[in-house]
């Protein structure tokens, strides 16, 4: 399991009315209010803020000017403020945070644009002709209150730009090196969200549902970007931002597809092609930069297409071959054709990400070849290769998860053999093989206790020196392996050996992989089991050596902490738990 942490923004997110607005105050206990916000939507918020509004602020400024935000700071004392209601932008909500990190002053926040910035503890300050930014808990706003009506007069170029900038916390989120399931979820939503509304708005700017889209894309993508580290795109946008003065939004609207192309992101393409359709600059040198600007700047390279708008040369699009390859999929029975669908998708998407090349596909077309070559009756290449990727063990899990209450299953792995020799209990398995005595006496139940009479069960394991007796031509017959029926206390008894620790067949294909990656090809000591009996689901499963080498590295990742076993004192006692089939 990957291992990640996320904490939830806390952040009181209200979507209605600009009418509410006086009792979100209420709530947070303002009643002495600073309004930062120009008329157009400043004046209605101070009617409803009535008697709460102590005093108004008009200035707010792009890039948080520190010298603005003094002259804020002496609004604050000069008329006691107990906190702030910002309306309008990204330089409203900055300035309100910029108050709050020296004042600790609640906010509450009413977005007008698609910034997003409104849900985020980050705060950019620019101070001579340099913009710093800085990431803390006392920046974040208290509350949000978005109320769509406000963002429909909204110019489409203001809109277009702005609703770029909060794709952008989106995708920057996906690639973040702190990323995790939950902003993953976030940001896919978001840039769905966004990429569907800013189209429709530039279309029709009073279509309700597509701002109600982009209010929503825009909230979603500033929560999960405020919930992992900010990368090289918010960099470069702050950076020369605070340095050239360029407008935050236009901004990141130039940048966002070149930065994905630069970083190799696989749908820049789309939002290359998002940013062509809407009436956005598409340069940075329509915002007033020129190349000589540029010359020592980080990533120039990158911020040279910028500058000219140069679109890099893409990967040919294989949309519609995959779709071509998928609709010949159609008349296939329904599982078949899920099956083939996204096996077909899988296998495109990662030649197309991998930018997969005809000497590496003559490569891997090789590798499978000589691993059916070498694959016999006693010996199986392609399940050697299926558990050192783990996709044995994946399958197991997901097969066979679903029943917590039973014994843990495990990979079958390439030694089994159909039809093992019948044999009653208490015999010798070992047949006379050098090794360590080992008694086993294990039960077999079902998932209330009761034991589970006449199971068949198939036993398998190596020798002392790790090797199983098809790998062994002087074996005479089948030798550590057979198949046993359980009493009617669902017991069974016999006598082998304590199995080894040994390596997988590393002389064929998956051993040349194993050595190329670094891997050892050595599998923890264990002893399989496999347990049948109809109207019982059949458990597949392995008893590992408690103590034993590699159960930390088994090779084919099958080690689970409930198949440890202690073999002390040359026994093996265990209780196997199997459910019916129904359940």
């Amino acid at each position: 399991m990957t291992s990640f942490s996320y904490a939830a923004n806390p952040v009181r997110v209200v979507f209605g009315s600009l009418d509410s607005l006086g009792a979100e105050a209420d709530r947070l206990g303002l009643t002495r209010v600073l309004l930062i916000g120009r008329p157009r939507h400043g004046d209605r918020a101070a009617e409803a803020l009535g008697s709460r509004l102590a005093a108004r602020f008009g200035e707010p400024a792009m890039h948080t000017p520190v010298d603005v935000t003094e002259r804020a700071l002496e609004v604050v004392a000069e008329h006691d403020v107990d906190g702030v209601v910002a309306i309008g932008g990204g330089s409203a909500t900055g300035l309100a945070k910029a108050i709050a990190l020296h004042t600790d002053l609640p906010q509450l926040i009413v977005p007008t644009t698609y910034a997003g910035s409104e849900l985020t503890s980050v705060l950019g300050q620019t101070a001579d002709g340099r913009k710093t930014t800085q990431k803390t808990p006392a920046v974040r706003p208290e509350a949000v209150l978005y109320d769509v009506r406000l963002t429909l007069g909204l110019p489409v170029s203001v809109s277009a730009a702005s609703g770029l900038n909060a794709l952008a916390h989106a995708v920057e989120a996906r690639y973040a090196p702190d990323a995790n399931p939950m902003t993953d979820l976030l940001a896919a939503e978001a840039v769905r969200l966004l990429t569907s509304a800013l189209p429709r708005i530039a279309e029709d700017p009073s279509d309700v549902d597509a701002r109600a889209d982009a209010l929503r894309g825009a909230w979603l993508a500033g929560t999960c970007l405020d919930s992992v580290k900010m990368g090289l795109h918010h960099r470069l946008c702050h950076h020369l931002g605070g340095k050239f003065g360029l407008p935050h939004a236009e901004t990141h609207a130039v940048l966002l597809p070149h930065v994905m192309a630069h970083l190799g992101l696989e749908d820049a393409d789309d939002v290359f092609e998002l940013a062509a359709s809407l009436p956005v600059p598409h340069s940075l040198a329509e915002l007033g930069l020129t190349e000589a600007d540029i010359e020592d700047e980080p990533e120039a390279d990158l911020l040279r297409q910028a500058v000219h708008g140069t679109r890099p040369a893409a990967r040919p699009s294989l949309k519609a071959l995959t779709k071509q390859v998928v609709d010949s999929f159609a008349g296939a029975p329904d599982r078949v054709r899920v099956l083939l669908t996204d096996l077909v998708e899988t296998l495109h998407g990662y030649a197309i990400r991998t930018d997969l090349t005809q000497d590496e596909w003559e490569y891997a077309i090789g590798f499978l070849t000589r691993a059916g070559h070498i694959t016999t009756d006693t010996r199986q290449e392609f399940i050697l290769l299926s558990d050192t990727l783990g996709v044995s063990s994946v399958v197991d899990v997901l097969t066979n998860s679903r029943t917590p209450d039973t014994t843990p299953s495990a990979v079958l792995g390439p030694f089994y053999v159909e039809g093992p020799p019948e044999t009653p209990q208490g015999a010798d398995i070992a047949a006379g093989l050098p090794g360590t005595p080992l008694w086993t006496d294990v039960r077999v139940t079902d998932t209330e206790d009761d034991p589970v009479a006449d199971a068949v069960v198939d036993v398998w394991q190596s020798n002392e020196d790790g090797f199983y007796d098809v790998q062994l031509p002087d074996v005479d017959g089948p030798v550590l392996r057979a198949r046993f029926r359980t009493d009617a206390g669902g017991r069974l008894r016999f006598r082998t050996i304590v199995p080894s620790a040994y390596p997988i067949p590393a002389d064929g294909p998956v051993g040349e992989m194993l050595d190329a990656v670094g891997r050892h090809p050595y599998r923890a000591p264990h002893v399989h089991f496999m347990i049948a009996k109809p109207g019982y689901r059949t458990l597949i499963t392995q008893l590992f050596v408690a103590g034993g080498e590699y159960l930390d590295s088994d090779t084919v990742f099958g080690v689970k902490e409930g198949l440890i076993v202690d073999f002390a004192d040359q026994r093996l006692e265990f209780t196997f738990r199997i459910s019916g089939s129904t359940e």
